[in-house]
């Protein structure tokens, strides 16, 4: 049989430069590089069945994190197609959404899996498989040559204001992405990280598993989540990397808190001995930050990104990471604030929308020009998010049409007041959105979750606030709730606190 010929895309290349190197670590075991180019190549030859080139065909598959993943992953793109990764945790009407806007010719999954893909391929008329089906195919004799500027991934944004949109990135983009990351943190064959995040967002598939293996690295990946396990696995002393979102930090904080005087030791010198630990998707809260510190001497790194973009911003590896602050552009990056009329803003401490250009940035919503077209302005893509300058560092202020909000002339940043009510001995978890007013064009709405045993009523709260905040920030209405809505990633979804709201004015709550 004919050695299968090289594909040109850069990750096979990098993989093959990595020989019999550990790759990645799961509950079945550990898989060297080798191992994922052989089991990609014989999942891309039984996804291609005689044919030369999937041509973009979209491929969506379902399947837990580990090996199996990033096989299904690398054989769709060896295969010439697009790989729509789809959540472990979507209802099925989400599912089917994805896969008709896609117009995906096939669906993928592993065994824990199959009950929930197997009838929904069938129902929808799609050509599926399970993992270990494919990479039963006899190995391929030759896959196609996939160019760079061709589509890779689609990914869905989180549709707090419409029905999520799939963002396309092509080859190139994906490469930017993770390149420029690799440079700015420093990522070498000798790392090792472990992943506790979902596969069907950019931090996660890009941050973590493309750039540990990009790089030659290891990556262990969890099924599931597990506070004392993600402790356990740090106190080994294998891990050099750790990356998560601030909710994760919350979590390991309070496994921490419930350890003994013993484990707690060995688990803050444990921690302490990881070369980097990064918080990213959502505003990390100072407190957390700084209790993390306490606990383990790391000062967590935060970043900004979003899935259209990759990362765009970044405190230092090297030097100081500042409170508050997603430092300044990545390698390759370009980045501006921009006026509402369009124009530079030039001044630092002057608010304006973060807009961002360069190879990292996506191609299009999929089958949605308009929408395409009025993401950028003049090359620019532009994000929804404000931000200052501050001695050349950006701080974020909030979403441009969810986080500042307008009240009595002045416009106010959710983040800042939410920031502030963190403080509140007896508030664990706050968000903060704006109601219509005929008056004050927005109300300040404080959504809190409570210690537990403690109470908080709003003359309360913010006479407490006075203190603290100038009197156009504080909330004139507050609404407590046993949790806050968020999304897979741990992120506050603030569309659904409003409705929240609504609903409890309505009710006379």
């Amino acid at each position: 049989m004919m050695s299968p010929r090289t594909l040109e895309l850069p990750f096979v290349l990098q993989a093959q430069g990595c020989a019999g190197r550990v790759a990645v670590a799961d509950a079945a075991g550990v898989h060297t590089y080798d191992a994922l180019l052989a089991a990609s190549g014989r999942v891309a030859a039984a996804l291609l069945q005689g044919r030369q080139d999937l041509a973009e065909a979209r491929i969506a598959f379902l399947v837990v994190p580990g090996f199996a993943w990033v096989a299904t992953l690398w054989g769709i793109w060896r295969a010439g197609g697009v790989a729509v990764p789809l959540a472990l945790s979507a209802a099925r009407p989400e599912l089917e959404y994805a896969l008709a806007d896609t117009a995906a010719e096939a669906l993928l999954w592993d065994e824990a899996n199959a009950e929930t893909a197997a009838p929904l391929a069938a129902a929808l008329h799609l050509r599926g498989g399970g993992f270990e089906q494919l990479v039963g195919a006899e190995p391929p004799e030759a896959l196609p040559a996939v160019a760079e500027g061709r589509r890779a991934m689609i990914l869905y944004t989180s549709g707090t204001t419409s029905r999520p949109k799939g963002v396309v990135t092509t080859h190139a983009n994906l490469q930017a992405q993770i390149t420029s990351l690799i440079a700015a943190w420093e990522w070498t064959a000798d790392d090792r990280t472990v992943l506790c995040l979902p596969l069907h967002h950019v931090h996660g598939i890009v941050n973590v598993v493309s750039c540990a293996l990009w790089a030659g690295a290891r990556v262990e990946m969890l099924a599931k989540f597990d506070a004392v396990g993600i402790w356990q696995r740090m106190q080994r002393g294998e891990l050099t990397l750790f990356m998560a979102v601030p909710t994760i930090y919350v979590r390991l904080i309070a496994a921490w808190e419930a350890a003994d005087e013993a484990t707690r030791q060995a688990w803050s010198a444990a921690a302490h001995r990881l070369r980097l630990m990064v918080s990213g998707s959502a505003a990390l809260p100072v407190s957390t930050l700084e209790r993390w510190r306490e606990l383990t001497g790391q000062t967590l790194l935060e970043r900004y990104g979003m899935t259209e973009i990759g990362m765009a911003l970044s405190n230092p590896l090297h030097g100081e990471r500042r409170a508050g602050s997603v430092g300044m552009p990545l390698p390759g990056v370009q980045v501006r604030l921009a006026a509402e009329d369009g124009s530079a803003v030039l001044s630092e401490g002057t608010p304006g929308e973060i807009e961002v250009r360069g190879a990292n940035v996506f191609l299009e919503y999929w089958r949605r020009a308009e929408a395409t077209q009025e993401a950028f302005r003049d090359g620019w893509f532009r994000t929804g998010d404000t931000a200052v300058v501050e001695d050349g560092r950006y701080r974020i202020l909030g979403r441009t049409s969810i986080d500042i909000l307008k009240t009595g002339g002045h416009k106010v940043s959710a983040l800042e007041i939410e920031e502030v009510l963190r403080e509140h001995q007896s508030i664990a978890e706050c968000a903060v959105v704006g109601l219509p007013d005929a008056e004050w064009g927005e109300r300040i709405c404080a959504v809190v979750v409570l210690h537990p045993g403690q109470q908080l009523e709003l003359d309360a709260l913010r006479g407490w606030g006075r203190e603290r905040l100038t009197a156009h920030k504080l909330p004139t209405r507050l609404l407590v709730l046993p949790q806050l809505p968020r999304n897979a990633m741990g992120k506050v979804v603030k569309p659904e606190v409003t409705r929240l709201v609504v609903a409890a004015e309505d009710t006379g709550r």
